[in-house]
């Protein structure tokens, strides 16, 4: 017994001298220099450009400057240079975005007291971009050792969340989409209160590089998996729903119709801290030409009933946003998996190595030959007791679905 107890006074000292030692590290400067930025234009261009080429679209100057301009209504961008002795280190982009209770899904609340919620509002601090899947947050200089400068990354969220406190307080502060290769390096981040939580993975296709076309894809594919493909496609023609590529000005005339089939399937999403822009996607189509595909379904009578999205990201691409009649889809017709099909034909046609296709539906996606990449998120509090909006922000990603195995390709 004595020994038993003993054990446990040495687990509570060591407990409370690692908590200190946290402490004093998060109420120290990390000894890096910082510049801070409230907008894309104030970067120095040539330092963001040399962390950031080699990096994802979603760095770059021109994306955040068309993120920057149609950002959604409670949504604020913030941008971050870290240096080191001098020297340009990392680059950061953070969002502040402002989040009303009732905005997250809880079926154990009645009506009646959703109307209070609506008044309920909590800011959250992101290092990432709410409007993408995968690590977006931070691009390290390639001299720099990641797991050196996490600890900067950790102060400059600090200086950015006390710099908005004329906006209101920041209750969570969360770093989005760690993949495990960037993980590996992020050893540091529970010494400042970052708590790792896993979500949903993200589903990534690769594309054989011997593939020309869409049909050289279905030729790899295993018979079952083929039939299931051209099955999909055999109904969607039957139904009489046609498919149309619409270039930069065909997006600006469709604007309101894309968005009303965006909110279709965005409203029935478990968390909506943010909506798009209206002018969102047609600014894509505009800004990156043909680095941006939209793609089009009609229906018998011409109605568009769906579209999708593919942005070029260096040597892939992203199937970006989507959207479709929830009716049309109820009655039968695949409209969603003919357009998740006509993304991976967008990303051949693009010569792309890979395609991410979001960690949402993983088992469709799965059955056309994407594999999940894991994914988590590093959350921390600064309020002890947390609130509604943290807890709905906690159960929007408890339980992550995960993959299932598939290997569909010959």
């Amino acid at each position: 017994m004595g020994q038993r107890v003993g054990d446990r006074i040495k687990q509570v000292v060591a407990k409370v001298k690692a908590a200190k030692t946290n402490h004093d590290a998060r109420h120290r400067p990390s000894g890096f220099q910082f510049a801070l930025f409230d907008s894309v234009a104030m970067l120095r261009p040539d330092h963001w450009d040399a962390l950031t080429a080699s990096e994802s679209v979603y760095f770059s100057r021109r994306y955040l400057e068309i993120l920057e301009a149609n950002a959604p209504a409670n949504l604020r961008m913030h941008y971050a240079l870290i240096y080191q002795d001098g020297a340009p280190v990392a680059a950061m982009v953070a969002q502040a975005v402002e989040v009303r209770a009732d905005a997250v899904p809880r079926p154990d609340i009645k009506k009646a007291a959703k109307a209070s919620l609506a008044k309920v509002k909590e800011r959250i601090l992101i290092c990432g971009n709410l409007l993408s899947w995968g690590f977006h947050g931070v691009a390290f200089a390639k001299d720099a050792a990641p797991s050196d400068v996490w600890p900067a990354v950790a102060e400059a969220l600090y200086r950015i969340r006390r710099a908005d406190k004329l906006f209101g307080d920041t209750g969570l502060v969360m770093i989005k989409d760690l993949t495990d290769e960037v993980d590996a390096d992020a050893g540091p981040l529970p010494h400042f209160s970052f708590r790792p939580m896993e979500t949903e993975p993200n589903m990534i296709f690769q594309v054989n590089p011997a593939w020309a076309s869409f049909e050289d894809y279905l030729k790899d594919l295993r018979s079952g998996y083929r039939n299931s493909v051209k099955k999909v496609m055999k109904d969607f023609e039957a139904g009489g729903f046609t498919l149309e590529n619409l270039d930069a000005n065909a997006v600006e005339a469709h604007r309101d119709t894309i968005h009303g089939l965006y909110h279709q399937v965005h409203d029935q999403q478990k968390g909506r801290f943010i909506s798009l822009n209206p002018g969102f996607i047609p600014a894509l189509a505009k800004g990156f030409g043909d680095d941006f595909r939209t793609r089009i379904a009609r229906d018998s009578r011409g109605k568009v009933v769906g579209f999708i999205t593919t942005l070029r990201d260096q040597e892939g691409a992203v199937g970006y946003y989507i959207g479709f009649d929830k009716e049309a889809a109820s009655k039968g017709a695949p409209i969603y998996l003919r357009l998740l099909q006509c993304c991976i034909q967008d990303a051949i046609e693009m010569r792309a190595k890979w395609l991410s296709l979001g960690r949402t539906a993983l088992q469709p996606k799965a059955q056309l030959g994407a594999q999940p990449q894991p994914m988590r998120c590093y959350l921390r509090h600064r309020i002890p007791a947390m609130n509604a909006i943290v807890r709905g922000f906690l159960n929007f990603m408890p339980e992550p679905d995960t993959a299932p195995e598939r290997n569909p390709f010959k």
